[in-house]
């Protein structure tokens, strides 16, 4: 018996380390990371904002510097465009892991590390590389080197550490970059151009004739994800478009914007409820979004879409085409459920007979049903055959 509990749990053990060698090392969340850290919100929404927190987590050693709220706020008093603040934020995000213990070893008390800024191509020279020097009483300093007279920005503590995978430290303020801070102006992404020419030319002619142009390219720089009916589905719809009113063709189309960029990865495995650009308080306009193994559909409470491929994945622009167009419950009646045929009704009443029904008529009923029910003259008769018989009289 204690030979069988051995054996078991030194299974059980064997099983454990197992599964944590060969899981990915590299499974992080710097969202999920943050969430639970409210000094550090603002921080972690332009992380989504920028499409920076997808990179964080596609990297297998990373160490993000975050700074708390009030820090935030004196970078977005400067009011630069979200490339710019992408840009100051990728400088805070190092290619290496810096635990605490490691930030107080640096060899020779100061070392340079690359950040994510010089991966985007757009830091010239060195100015993408970050100074991290080991001062005097165990005090860590930060500064961009194309800033180096600055060493304000100081390690404050350490929010999480899974060595050597991902380390999230706080440290006191934004690290100062011209370089970083420069005008960078968006890439121009014509969506109409974009979507014409991969068969949805007519959803592309729909934005422009329905005025929801505007809305869909003003949420270009935050994140856009565009659904797109095929050129077949559309012309089908079409008798039914041409009866809404203005507002409601303006809503429909807006109806198949969602104000985030949305990677198929991310369809997958965040199902559920989605807002989308014609979402307005109490006028929800939104959908389910429900994968079935790789199939992605979306489901109003009137139709069911799904997703057949993607025409054009350009961060922060995603545009996926569809198979039916999404017909929302505030334009459009829900399908009801067939009314049972009459023909099942009338039935089924013939099985109750009628109580001012003959004996003679509710005979010729039971007996057509062939379950071989007995009726109430079939029971007295019976029961007098039998009573007769018992007497001998038969």
């Amino acid at each position: 018996m204690q030979l069988s509990l051995a054996f078991t749990g030194a299974l059980t053990v064997s099983l454990l380390v197992l599964s944590l060698l060969t899981s990915p090392s590299h499974a992080h969340n710097i969202t999920h990371i943050l969430s639970g850290h409210p000094d550090f919100s603002t921080f972690n929404h332009y992380l989504s904002l920028t499409h920076l927190a997808a990179e964080i987590n596609r990297r297998e050693t990373i160490t993000v510097c975050a700074v708390d709220n009030a820090a935030m706020s004196t970078l977005l008093a400067k009011h630069l465009p979200l490339s710019t603040l992408h840009n100051v934020l990728s400088l805070h995000v190092f290619a290496d892991y810096f635990g605490a213990k490691k930030l107080h070893q640096i060899p020779k008390g100061s070392t340079l590390t690359a950040t994510l800024f010089q991966a985007t191509g757009e830091a010239a020279g060195t100015s993408g590389y970050v100074n991290i020097t080991n001062q005097k009483g165990g005090r860590v300093s930060f500064a961009a080197v194309d800033h180096t007279g600055d060493l304000s920005a100081n390690f404050v503590k350490s929010i999480f550490e899974l060595p050597y995978n991902i380390s999230v430290i706080q440290i006191s303020h934004i690290l100062t970059s011209a370089e970083a801070e420069a005008p960078n102006p968006s890439p121009t992404l014509n969506l109409t151009i974009l979507i014409s020419k991969q068969g949805c030319k007519s959803f592309s002619d729909l934005l422009i004739s329905s005025g929801a142009l505007d809305t869909f390219n003003e949420n270009l720089d935050g994140g856009l994800t565009v659904f797109c009916p095929s050129d077949a589905a559309l012309t089908a719809f079409m008798p039914k478009y041409k009866n809404l009113t203005a507002a409601g063709k303006t809503s429909l189309v807006l109806y198949h914007g969602v104000p985030v960029y949305q990677s198929m990865q991310t369809l997958k495995s965040s199902n559920g409820l989605m807002n989308t650009l014609a979402t307005d308080g109490a006028e929800k306009f939104d959908f389910t979004v429900q994968n079935d193994g790789d199939d992605v559909m979306l489901k109003t409470k009137v139709v069911t879409a799904t997703l057949t491929g993607t025409v054009v994945d350009k961060e922060p622009l995603i545009a996926y085409k569809i198979d039916k167009v999404l017909l929302p419950v505030e334009l459009f009646k829900p399908d009801k459920a067939a009314p049972a045929p009459k023909a099942e009704k009338v039935d089924a009443e013939a099985d109750a007979p009628s109580p001012d029904a003959s004996d003679d008529e509710t005979a010729d009923t039971t007996n057509d049903n062939g379950t071989g029910r007995f009726n109430g003259g079939q029971l007295v008769t019976a029961a007098l055959v039998l009573c007769l018989g018992v007497l001998g009289l038969i």
